[in-house]
């Protein structure tokens, strides 16, 4: 791939702004293809995102966009940051020209009828593309802000780790590389559900005590879950697993972490979603993850809680209490005392 080249970010949220001014950074030509024309002519003219991101500037090299054919076919690597609401129709139209791209799935979400992630929907559109993802405690105020921050790129397709990881590395972003994509992407999906009940405890002012035991727990449920599907445990130890578990439980920077608030402050979930005014993955993959679970026979008693709290009546103390009268069991659980392979 020549520097020449422009990598092309599909989306106009927070996260594809953050990632394209990263990209810009480090030299690179960024075109970034969002729907609504008034969005991509603001960046142009104010070089500033007005919805997302506001006070943080938009550099030079991003071209905001809205022909996505042109984008699509001037570049080789395609960092996908669309709503997972939004991918299939986004991208289908354009399936001959995703043929041996590189594409870079940013988007945390399940396909609610399938239960796919987003790089098995991408693989599934565009079945000659090159797939990845990119997953980890990224905020993307933060990234945008330069805090110091690490992600994990994840594909068994090493050459397209590494165009990343060369793209993206600069002083103040990490990028580590993983061959356990399914693990990487499925921590990144499932832990959205998990800030939404962090959320609620600090909204319910819970006590400290009372939301590690539910980050820890919701680790062990996460990773329960992820091993009957065929994932490495050790996955979750990582950044993509047990990392950015920790920054969504805990920062009210994150969207779901909002949503929970605002439900603990006694907000219906309508009202929860609208506040925030932007796309909270975490209340579609509840519904999806519950669903699952109840099929596989997988024991995850936090997804079942808070989908009793926002679907079935329940407040969160009875979920707790609940929680807390459950049988007692091992601490850890999910890793065979014999190893993993």
């Amino acid at each position: 791939m020549t520097t020449q080249q422009p990598v092309a970010v599909l989306g106009g949220g927070s996260f594809g702004t953050a990632i394209a001014n990263l990209l810009a950074e480090n030299g690179r030509q960024v075109r970034q293809w969002m729907r609504d024309p008034e969005q991509a002519e603001a960046i142009r003219v104010n070089r500033e995102n007005p919805r997302y991101l506001k006070g943080i500037k938009v550099r030079p090299e991003v071209e905001p966009t809205t022909d996505l054919a042109a984008t699509l076919d001037g570049s080789e690597l395609v960092f996908v940051a669309l709503p997972s609401s939004a991918l299939r129709s986004v991208l289908v139209p354009h399936v001959q020209r995703l043929s041996g791209k590189m594409l870079v799935s940013l988007t945390k979400g399940i396909e609610a009828h399938t239960f796919k992630l987003m790089s098995q929907i991408l693989e599934e559109i565009a079945p000659l593309a090159r797939i990845g993802v990119l997953s980890g405690p990224n905020l993307a105020r933060e990234i945008a802000e330069h805090a110091l921050t690490a992600t994990v790129v994840a594909s068994e397709d090493e050459e397209l780790c590494q165009q990343v990881q060369a793209a993206l590395h600069g002083r103040t972003f990490r990028v580590y590389a993983s061959a356990d994509r399914f693990g990487v992407e499925l921590g990144g999906a499932l832990k959205n559900v998990y800030a939404i009940i962090a959320g609620m405890a600090v909204a319910l002012e819970m006590g400290e005590n009372t939301k590690s035991m539910l980050i820890t727990r919701a680790l062990a449920e996460m990773t329960r879950f992820a091993v009957n599907q065929g994932a490495n445990p050790m996955t979750f130890l990582g950044l993509a697993g047990v990392g950015d578990l920790i920054v969504t439980c805990s920062s009210p920077k994150s969207r779901n972490y909002q949503v929970g608030f605002a439900l603990g402050q006694g907000l219906s979930l309508d009202e929860a979603v609208n506040r925030l005014g932007e796309v909270a993955e975490g209340v579609n993959t509840l519904k999806v993850l519950k669903v699952k679970a109840d099929e596989l026979q997988v024991y995850m008693p936090l997804v079942a809680g808070l989908h009793a709290i926002l679907f079935e009546g329940r407040t969160l103390k009875q979920v707790i209490e609940q929680l807390m009268r459950a049988e007692p069991k091992t601490d850890v659980d999910f890793i065979s005392i014999t190893g993993f392979n």
